[in-house]
């Protein structure tokens, strides 16, 4: 190559040359003796000095060939090595979960995009996070190499499917007090998501599906929809994320988005394959997994993010009162085996018909990579510790006690989870476990007896009450084991032990009324399927019209102990 690029550039030279003395031997006749006789020509007319700088580059050039061809030979690239790299710049994000969009660019749930995913920047600028590998972390997705994309557009599939194995065996097969897990012994969609991130000019969009069980499971947990008309509950039942904005170049790079994005507070993603467990621990389960507003992303440095929002309440698509929530983001990752997060809510007046009675609420994780061997048959190994504080006040409750002006509403939590991979990243085992103390239970995941929603439960449920000093500890531990035959794919199996002080998980009898939801979960229902019309049993227990006996009951149970296999897939 070096050598027909020499010659042409020597060609063209003496053309250049040849037509300044004033003869044209680029034009000679085609046969070689008139060729012969004007290069003969044109030979004679080049004065001596000329001629001898021509040699001189004639002899640099035979001496780059011969350098050349002394060198090894290098190999090819391969196919992965020659794919196209994302375009660059989400998570963001989950209960959080993970971290939110690291790079400009970046789809969110790729939150930490390693150096071979994310071009430098215009000028050799590192993209923010992008200088290391972090698929390692909880929360974030383990894929490297994206199949197909564009310079518009970024493609995303998830699917993630479960079955569940119950040991409490509730005949109506209906679990409570989770928000990844909801049915037992039955094979069940917990989610398909289809969508992407376009970028192009510095605007940028992101889009996800929300199919399977998430579409009913996760807008039965916001109370907003209730205040004010408009199905916004169904507007937004099949969108897990949907946002769009605008990349601007200052700093080491600024987003504005708008829309509903992942909230990550509490470390987990929202989706579960990103995750080192299936079944969170009540930090991240019983915390925001969307948030539905404004968020800027501010990158003073390339490890650092400061992440401002100005949101619609506590994982609500609307407002549940007058007053919208303040909060934010700040990661930091001072070095490749280490992610510092804090999020941070406070404002918002989140529960439904109850103005004035505001939240606040801080959670925090560290995730170490403590050990990372790739040759060895023990390769990695991680931790991560996220504690919780937060509260109510006003509107008879506080955050410290009755002498503060009602009875105390807070939540205090921490979990903590280990993660061991093997032979290369194929097998891995993750032990954790957390405990919360919820006091008025404001956060603790109301199980859906009778249809109970969050809506309904403003109400209060007579089976499960959400009264203002309602006592509720609980603490959970989990053994899981992942086989990772492809970046793309994960087998799951796992065990949990849950335990609460007071009954709350479905038992045997379950948590569905004989003959199915009455549609009045506000009261209790009678042993032959109806309504007693009563929030409260009266002295005669004759809610029923046949004494206490003709009042159906739940059936709960202080532990519950179950094994989820799933397989999920993301491209």
């Amino acid at each position: 190559m070096l050598r027909i690029i020499s010659s042409f550039k020597l060609q063209i030279g003496f053309c250049a040359l040849a037509l300044v003395l004033g003869s044209h031997p680029c034009f000679a006749q085609t046969s070689g003796q008139a060729s012969g006789q004007q290069a003969s020509a044109a030979d004679q007319q080049i004065p001596p000095a000329v001629a001898k700088k021509l040699e001189a580059m004639e002899a640099r050039i035979e001496q780059l060939e011969a350098e050349l061809k002394a060198r090894p030979a290098e190999a090819p690239l391969s196919p992965k090595a020659s794919a196209p790299v994302p375009s660059a710049p989400p998570v963001a994000t989950s209960s959080s979960s993970t971290a939110a969009t690291s790079a400009p660019l970046t789809a969110q749930a790729q939150s930490e995009p390693t150096a071979a995913q994310t071009p430098a920047a215009a000028g050799g600028k590192v993209e923010p996070f992008s200088d290391a590998d972090w698929t390692w972390l909880n929360g974030n997705p383990r894929t490297k190499d994206i199949y197909w994309d564009t310079k518009f557009f970024t493609p995303e599939i998830r699917t993630d499917t479960d079955y569940v194995f119950d040991f409490n065996h509730p005949t109506d097969h209906s679990m409570g007090g989770s928000s990844e897990l909801f049915r037992s012994q039955e094979v069940q969609l917990e989610q398909l998501g289809i969508g992407g991130d376009f970028h192009y000019d510095n605007v940028r969009a992101r889009f996800m599906t929300q199919f399977g069980m998430y579409s009913v499971t996760t807008p039965r947990n916001d109370p907003s929809p209730g205040h004010g008309q408009w199905d916004l509950a169904d507007a937004y039942r099949y969108i897990s994320e949907a946002y769009g904005g605008y990349h601007f170049n200052v700093l080491d790079g600024i987003n504005v988005d708008a829309g509903i994005f992942m909230s990550y507070v509490g470390l987990f993603s929202y989706y579960n394959f990103d995750n080192w467990a299936y079944q969170p621990s009540y930090v991240s389960s019983n915390t925001p997994w969307f948030f539905n507003g404004v968020r800027v992303q501010i990158f003073p440095t390339k490890h650092l993010k400061i992440e401002p929002w100005f949101i619609n309440g506590w994982q609500a698509y609307a407002s549940a009162n007058h007053t919208p929530g303040l909060g934010g983001q700040l990661k930091w990752t001072p070095t490749s085996y280490i992610n510092v997060i804090s999020n941070n809510y406070g404002l918002g007046e989140d529960d439904l018909f109850v103005p004035h009675r505001k939240r606040i609420h801080t959670d925090n994780s560290i995730e170490v990579k403590y050990y990372d061997r790739p040759g060895r048959t023990l390769d990695k190994m991680a931790f991560t510790l996220t504690g919780d504080l937060g509260c109510e006040y006003g509107s008879g409750v506080s955050c410290y006690g009755d002498h503060k002006g009602g009875p105390k509403q807070s939540f205090v939590g921490f979990m903590l989870y280990n993660r061991f991979w093997f032979h290369k990243d194929l097998f891995a085992i993750t032990l954790g476990g957390g405990k919360i103390n919820n006091p008025g239970r404001y956060l603790v995941l109301l199980p859906p007896i009778n249809g109970e929603t969050a809506i309904t439960a403003s109400t209060n449920s007579p089976y499960f009450t959400e009264n203002p000093g309602n006592p509720f500890k609980a603490w959970d531990s989990s053994f899981t084991f992942d086989y990772m035959p492809k970046q793309y794919v994960t087998f799951r199996w796992e065990y949990d032990y849950r335990h609460a002080n007071v009954p709350y998980w479905s038992g045997r009898g379950g948590i569905t009324p004989p003959g199915g939801n009455n549609n009045f979960p506000q009261f209790y229902a009678c042993s032959n399927g109806s309504s007693s019309g009563q929030t409260s049993l009266g002295p005669a227990e004759t809610a029923c019209g046949g004494g206490l006996s003709s009042v159906w009951f739940p059936d709960l149970r202080r532990d519950e102990s179950f094994i989820d296999m799933s397989i999920m897939v993301k491209f």
